[in-house]
């Protein structure tokens, strides 16, 4: 069985984007998304993929759409099929947007979680979720400075078996 994972950044109003962009710079954050999904999968909704604007080297990249096709990418259909089409990966993490986050919230075991410390325009969001069910089992904090446009934290959280 894979590891399925989220991997997100959100604000403290959960806000994840804006106009199919990410409304921050966070290079730390970058790096970071980076250096833990390198030899994974990684599986996103057209949007989001459409938003980044290439594809994420070192990675098996999956784009969850009924009706367009992207070439170099593996096309699915469904977060199932998504799944099935990265059995290959030692972890499989999902990376946005809102929708895919809404579908699949339930079902990963980690959530590696990017907290920017303001609230921040938005018009996606990440899902509500119990946050009893989870522990957090890494903790980082990064300062605003040139390369980061906001303070955050970077939280891995683990699901507790209930």
């Amino acid at each position: 069985m894979n590891n399925l994972s989220i991997i997100v950044a959100y604000s403290k109003n959960r806000a994840i984007g804006k106009n199919n962009q990410l409304p921050w710079k966070l290079s730390e954050d970058l790096k970071n998304f980076k250096k833990i999904t390198m030899g994974n999968s990684i599986i996103m909704g057209r949007k989001t993929f459409e938003s980044i604007g290439f594809i994420l080297k070192g990675r098996q990249n999956i784009v969850i759409s009924k009706t367009s096709k992207f070439q170099g990418v593996t096309m699915s259909s469904s977060i199932t099929d998504s799944i099935n089409k990265a059995k290959k990966s030692k972890e499989i993490f999902f990376i946005g947007g809102q929708d895919i986050f809404e579908q699949t919230i339930s079902l990963v075991d980690k959530i590696y979680l990017t907290r920017i410390n303001e609230e921040i325009d938005g018009d996606r969001f990440f899902p509500e979720f119990d946050f009893n069910q989870w522990e957090v089992i890494e903790k980082k904090e990064f300062s605003k400075n040139e390369f980061n446009s906001h303070s955050f934290s970077f939280d891995v959280l683990k699901r507790l078996n209930t």
